[in-house]
C-alpha cells in the first residue's frame, strides 16, 4: 500500500473465548472450551471427536466413529500472519460450521484443504465425512482450544438441512460472527472482497434534522485556499455525486481490523472534491450512503491529493473540480461525525448541485466514441452467470462479473453490459430478466475495426446499479429517455410480449478477432499459444466459475454431432453418481478416476448450434463453398448443398454421401440420410498411440442458457450465481435445473483435436449459438459477417417460422469440418470451472494457416 490507512481502533481478538469470561470479553472470537459431556441426553459425534482428542496424546486423531456431517457455513477471512509451515501458502484461511445433528460446531480447515473450496467441491448443503481432526490451543487461556479439520471426504448435496441445532458452544452463535483465527473483526465475501459480507455491515443511519444555528461552514472553494493554514476546519455541506465500489487493502502483515476504503465525489455550489471513507466508517456507513444524499460532515482531516488516485470524469462541466486537496474520514484522528440531512431540510440558497445524469438510448450508442460515460436504463432480456477473473496472474484475489442485456426499444440490438461486482451484493446477485434495471457510469467499449465489430459497455469504480420499481421521487424520473422507456416497457408488459427472455449458461463474449494476428495482439505476446501439453495444468488451476480462454495448435480429427434429444436422454443421473464418487477424493484420486473415466460419454442437456460453431469451422471456407446457411429465423428450410451422390472428398476424407445426401423427390421434398459422424483416416491410425487423451467435451446443465420463467424467478436466480456463504434451505422441494426449457434449439458437437506432435489429444465441446427466439441473437449476424454470412432475425417469430430440421445445419458443420482433414489450426477454447470437479470446454474460434499467417 502506497497509502497508509489510520491505525486500529481495537486490539487483535484471541483465538478463543473462555467460558467465564463470556460477557467482558465479547470481543474475543469463540474458539471453543473443551470438556466433557454430563452424560444426559443425545451424545454428539463432534463431543466424542472432542473428547478423543483430549484423551490422545497426539494433537490430532482419526476419529474412532467415522460419520456424516452436513456443512451449514464456509466462511473466509485473512489469515493475520501466515504460519510457517505454511508460509509462501495462502493469504486466506477458512472457518467451516458443520452439523451433526446434535451439535453445529465451527472447525478451522487446515490450509491444505484450501483447494477443496477454491474448486467448489468442499460447500455448504452437502454431507461429508471427516476422517482426521486436531486441535488448535490457545496457550494463553485454561482449557481453550480450535476444532481443525485435517482431511474429509465430500459428499453428495443433502436436500434439506435443519437450521435448528443449536452451536455446541454457545459463544459461537454470538453477534457479530468473528472468524475463529487471527485479529481480524469479520469475514469477507466468500468469492470476492469488494462486497460487503456479515453483520458488521451496518444498513440503519437514517436522515436527521439538523439545527444549523451554531454550525459554521465552509466552502470546498474557500477551504481549498485555506486549508494548508488552518488547525481545525469548519462543516462542509455537500451532496454526493459519486460512491465507488468498496476497496480492500488487507495484508496479512498489517494490524488494521477493518482495511477498507471507499471514494465519494461530494460537491457544494463552489466546486467538487473526492472524499476518503478509511476502515472502520466503511463498515458502519457504506450501506446507508448513496448518491444523492446531503451530508454535513464535520471533524474532517484534509491534505494533499493522492498523487496516483485516478479522478472521475466531472459529472458537470460548469462545477469546478477541485484536484489538489482530498478530505479524510476516519473515527479517530479526528474521529469524523457525519449526517445525512432530510431532503426536506435542505434549502434552495444552500445552491447545491443537482444530480447530472447521461442516460443514452441503445440507438444512440451506435455513434458514441470510445471510452465514453454513460447510464442507461432497460429491460433486463437476458442475466448471465457469474463468473470470475485473477486481478493478477498467481493471486487468490478475483473480480467477480455476469454479462447482461438490456433493451429500451430504441433498437433491435439490446445494450450489451459487462457488469462487473459494484459492491451491491443485495442487488448483484438478484437480477434476473424481466427486470426494470439501471446501470450508471458505464463506459463505451468497442473496436470498429475488429470484425465481428466490437461494442458493449463496462462498468467503472465508480458504477451503482439499481432494480427500479416505483419512479416517484427519484431524480431521474423526468428524463425524457427514462420516460419514453417506461411508455414502452408498459406497452409490451400490457400486451404480453415480454415473454423470450434468458438467463445463465455459458456466453462466448466478446467474440475473438477475425485473424489470428489480431487476436495475439489483444494479449501478451509471449502467452498467446498453449500446447497441448499444458491444457491440463491450466484446468486445474481454475478456481470456481474462473473463465479463461487460451489457444492451442492441433489439428480437427473426429467431430461428432449430438442433438437435443439425445442430450436429454442421459440427463442427469449418471452424472449425479459419478461426481458424488469424485467429489469427495483427494486430488489424487480424483485423477485416478478421471483416467478410468476417460472414454465414458455423458451427454446432458445440450447447446444450441452457435453461429460461432459456423464462423468457427466455416472461416476456412473457400469463396466458392461460401452461402448462406441461416435465414432470417430459419423461417424457410436451411440451404443444403446440393451435391451429387459421387461426390467424393479428396485424400483420406470420406466420400460426401456417407456423410451427408439428398435426394428430392417427387413431391418436391428432401428426404435425406444423416450421419452424425466423422472420423479422419488420420485419428484411425493415431489413436491407440497417443501418449494421452484428455476428455473434455461433457456438456452440463449448468451451461445452458434456460427459457426464463418467472415463477421460478429465485431458483433460477440462486442455479447462476455464486456458491453462498451459508446454508440457504430450501422453501420447497426445487426443481431440476435440466427441467427448465433450453433457449436453444440445436444440439451440440464433440470434437477432437490432436496435437501437433500427433501424442496428446483432447476433446472439447462445440456449441452453435443458433436459435430462432434466443433474445441474444443481436449478435449472431456479427458474428457471421467475416464468413460473407448473413442472418437476420425478426421482433417476433411463429411456431410455423422455426427451423425444423436442425440436423440440416448439422451437417453442413460436419462436412465444413471434412474439408479441414490434416490442416493445422489454431482454436481458441473458452475453460470455466464449474464446481465440483465439472469443467467446460468449449471451442469459441478456428483460425486456420490462412488466418494465422
Amino acid at each position: 500500500m502506497s497509502e497508509e490507512a489510520d491505525e486500529p481502533q481495537a486490539g487483535p481478538s484471541s483465538a478463543g473465548l473462555d467460558w467465564p469470561n463470556l460477557e467482558r470479553n465479547r470481543a474475543g472470537v469463540p474458539g471453543g472450551v473443551i470438556r466433557r459431556a454430563s452424560g444426559q441426553g443425545c451424545m454428539s459425534w463432534i463431543q466424542k471427536v472432542l473428547e478423543q482428542i483430549v484423551d490422545s496424546p497426539l494433537t490430532w486423531v482419526t476419529p474412532k466413529e467415522v460419520a456424516f456431517v452436513s456443512v451449514l457455513a464456509v466462511q473466509r477471512y485473512l489469515l493475520e500472519e501466515p504460519d510457517d509451515n505454511v508460509r509462501g501458502g495462502p493469504l486466506y484461511c477458512y472457518d467451516v460450521t458443520i452439523s451433526d445433528g446434535v451439535y453445529r460446531e465451527k472447525c478451522y480447515l487446515d490450509p491444505s484443504l484450501n483447494s477443496l473450496v477454491y474448486k467448489n467441491i468442499l460447500k455448504v448443503g452437502i454431507e461429508m465425512k471427516i476422517s482426521r481432526v486436531s486441535c488448535l490451543y490457545n496457550e494463553k487461556r485454561l482449557g481453550q482450544g480450535i476444532l481443525c479439520i485435517d482431511n474429509v471426504q465430500c459428499g453428495r448435496t443433502l436436500d434439506a438441512i435443519s437450521l435448528e441445532t443449536p452451536f455446541r458452544n454457545r459463544a459461537q452463535g454470538v453477534k457479530p460472527e468473528r472468524p475463529l483465527r487471527g485479529g481480524k473483526s469479520h469475514y469477507l465475501a466468500l468469492w470476492n472482497n469488494e462486497d460487503p459480507y456479515g453483520d458488521i455491515w451496518l444498513t440503519d443511519k437514517q436522515p436527521k434534522e439538523h439545527n444549523f444555528t451554531n454550525t459554521k461552514i465552509i466552502s470546498l472553494s474557500h477551504l481549498e485556499t485555506t486549508w494548508t493554514d488552518r488547525s481545525d476546519f469548519p462543516a462542509l455541506l455537500v451532496r454526493i455525486l459519486r460512491q465507488s465500489k468498496l476497496r480492500y487493502y488487507g495484508k496479512p502483515d498489517k494490524k488494521t481490523i477493518e482495511p477498507y476504503q471507499t471514494v465519494l465525489e461530494v460537491a457544494d455550489r463552489s466546486g467538487t472534491v473526492l472524499v476518503i471513507l478509511w476502515n472502520a466508517l466503511c463498515p458502519e456507513w457504506y450501506k446507508s450512503l448513496r448518491v444523492g444524499l446531503v451530508l454535513l460532515l464535520q471533524d474532517y482531516s484534509v491534505k494533499k491529493s493522492y498523487q496516483f488516485r485516478m479522478h472521475p470524469l466531472p459529472v458537470n462541466p460548469h462545477i469546478k473540480s477541485i484536484s489538489t486537496m482530498e478530505i479524510g474520514l476516519n473515527l479517530q484522528d479526528p474521529p469524523t461525525n457525519i449526517i445525512i440531512i432530510p431532503e426536506n431540510q435542505v434549502k434552495p440558497e444552500w445552491k447545491l448541485p443537482k444530480l447530472n445524469y447521461q442516460f443514452i438510448t441503445r440507438s444512440e450508442l451506435d455513434d458514441m466514441p470510445k471510452d465514453t460515460i454513460c447510464d442507461v436504463i432497460g429491460l433486463l432480456v437476458f442475466v448471465g452467470r457469474v463468473q470470475r477473473s485473477k486481478k493478477k496472474e498467481n493471486c487468490e484475489d478475483f473480480w467477480s462479473y455476469r454479462w447482461i442485456h438490456l433493451a429500451d426499444g430504441t433498437s433491435e440490438q439490446p445494450f450489451i453490459v459487462e457488469l462487473f461486482s459494484t459492491s451491491q451484493p443485495e442487488i448483484f446477485e438478484n437480477i434476473y430478466p424481466m427486470t426494470h434495471f439501471m446501470c450508471t457510469q458505464l463506459k463505451v467499449v468497442r473496436h470498429d475495426a475488429q470484425v465481428p465489430k466490437l461494442l458493449y459497455l463496462t462498468t467503472t469504480n465508480e458504477s451503482r446499479v439499481f432494480i427500479i420499481g416505483e419512479l416517484n421521487d427519484q431524480p431521474y424520473t423526468n428524463d425524457i429517455k427514462v420516460q419514453n422507456f417506461i411508455q414502452w416497457v408498459t406497452r409490451k408488459t400490457e400486451s404480453g410480449q415480454v415473454e423470450n427472455t434468458v438467463i445463465g449458461g455459458y456466453y462466448p463474449y466478446p467474440p475473438v478477432p477475425e485473424t489470428f494476428s489480431k487476436y495475439s495482439n489483444l494479449i501478451k505476446a509471449h502467452s498467446f499459444l498453449t500446447p497441448v501439453s499444458e491444457v491440463k495444468k491450466e484446468i486445474e488451476v481454475l478456481q470456481y466459475r474462473e473463465q479463461k480462454r487460451i489457444a492451442i495448435q492441433g489439428i480437427i480429427t473426429v467431430i461428432k454431432y449430438i442433438p437435443h434429444s439425445s442430450a436429454v436422454k442421459s440427463a442427469s443421473a449418471s452424472e449425479t453418481l459419478w461426481n458424488a464418487n469424485r467429489s469427495s477424493a483427494s486430488p489424487a484420486a480424483r485423477e485416478e478416476t478421471e483416467s478410468q473415466e476417460g472414454n465414458r460419454k455423458c451427454y446432458q442437456y445440450d447447446r444450441p448450434v452457435s453461429a460461432q460453431c459456423i464462423q468457427t469451422i466455416s472461416s476456412s471456407f473457400s469463396p466458392s463453398h461460401k452461402r448462406r446457411i441461416l435465414q432470417g429465423p430459419c423461417a424457410k428450410p436451411f440451404a443444403v448443398p446440393q451435391t451429387e451422390a459421387s461426390t467424393q472428398i479428396s485424400g483420406d476424407r470420406l466420400d460426401m454421401p456417407s456423410i451427408f445426401q439428398y435426394w428430392k423427390s417427387s413431391e418436391g421434398k428432401m428426404p435425406k440420410t444423416f450421419t452424425d459422424r466423422w472420423e479422419s483416416q488420420m485419428w484411425r491410425d493415431k489413436k491407440y498411440h497417443v501418449t494421452d487423451h484428455l476428455h473434455y467435451s461433457q456438456v452440463y446443465p449448468e451451461s445452458i442458457p434456460r427459457k426464463f420463467l418467472f415463477e421460478h424467478r429465485n431458483f433460477l436466480t440462486q442455479q447462476y450465481n455464486s456458491q453462498p456463504s451459508k446454508y440457504i434451505p430450501p422453501a420447497e422441494r426445487p426443481p431440476k435445473l435440466e427441467d427448465f426449457k433450453s433457449a436453444r434449439s440445436l444440439g451440440h458437437f464433440e470434437i477432437t483435436i490432436l496435437g501437433l506432435n500427433h501424442d496428446i489429444a483432447i476433446d472439447v465441446a462445440f456449441l452453435p449459438m443458433y436459435s430462432p427466439e434466443d433474445v441474444r441473437t443481436s449478435q449472431i449476424d456479427t458474428l457471421l459477417t467475416c464468413m460473407n454470412y448473413s442472418c437476420v432475425y425478426p421482433q417476433t417469430v411463429t411456431d410455423i417460422d422455426q427451423c425444423s430440421d436442425p440436423e440440416a445445419l448439422a451437417g453442413d458443420i460436419i462436412k465444413a469440418v471434412t474439408e479441414l482433414d490434416r490442416v493445422h489450426i489454431v482454436g481458441i477454447l473458452d475453460i470455466c470451472n464449474l464446481g465440483n470437479n465439472k469443467v467446460e470446454i468449449y471451442l469459441q474460434k478456428i483460425y486456420t494457416p490462412e488466418d494465422t499467417s
